[in-house]
């Protein structure tokens, strides 16, 4: 993902790329029942969350091969993806959509956050949620989850293909969070839905100052009405957009 890129998903909203992306043909790929740590502040804090997945897949556990002295060896995959996610990642983990126990901590996360790890996201939930979320770092998840994650989940593997809230993840995919949640954008499409979604935000910025103006969205939005789109080039041409 080149730079430009970068910078306009971060000024771009989920639904909007959403929208790019149905166009493609893609309807599933926002991450079901996940939402910032943090809340609403944590997204206003930090912004959008943008960076290629590194993923981690959980399968339910097997009491005999997941005992506690597990976390001891180095290779334990969670603790491997920890030391191991790209600086610039996000690390997204396939917890079931199960939330009963914790896919990670506030230690876990915390390294990942000093390593310069974009965020991370699960469809399970975090221990330790409330300092995660007043981390300097996005993150997402589907609500609290208090017990250690090999209580129930037992991680096997790393940077494979996963599913994350019905979402289908491949590493190297680009995932960009905001306040309202996360969105998977295939890897070889990722310059030009960014390019469609920023262009896609100015006339949205465009609709919005109009609609509050009183203006109906008949001919506006979408802009059937040739002076809607005569109106929007005045307006970017003033707004520098």
């Amino acid at each position: 993902m080149n730079s430009e890129t970068l910078k306009k998903l971060k000024g771009v909203s989920v639904a909007t790329l959403c929208t790019a992306l149905y166009k493609r043909g893609l309807s599933r790929q926002f991450i079901q029942n996940v939402h910032p740590v943090g809340g609403a502040a944590q997204h206003a804090r930090l912004g959008n969350m943008v960076g290629p997945a590194y993923t981690l897949r959980y399968i339910p556990a097997r009491e005999d091969l997941n005992p506690l002295s597990v976390f001891e060896n180095r290779s334990h995959p969670q603790r491997k993806a920890v030391e191991e996610c790209p600086a610039g990642a996000v690390m997204v983990i396939d917890c079931l959509k199960d939330a009963r126990a914790a896919s990670a901590g506030s230690i876990l996360v915390t390294r990942l956050m000093k390593r310069g790890v974009a965020g991370i996201v699960t469809d399970g939930g975090y221990r330790d949620s409330v300092e995660i979320g007043q981390l300097d770092m996005p993150s997402y998840h589907q609500r609290p989850a208090a017990p250690t994650n090999i209580t129930l989940f037992q991680a096997v593997d790393i940077n494979v293909p996963i599913g994350c809230g019905d979402a289908p993840v491949w590493p190297g995919d680009i995932i960009v969070g905001d306040g309202e949640g996360v969105v998977v954008i295939p890897a070889h499409i990722v310059d030009e839905v960014a390019e469609e979604g920023f262009q896609m935000t100015a006339y949205e910025d465009f609709v919005t100052e109009k609609v509050l103006e009183g203006r109906s969205t008949f001919g506006l939005y979408p802009p059937t009405d040739p002076k809607s789109k005569d109106d929007f080039a005045v307006w970017r041409k003033a707004k520098g957009r």
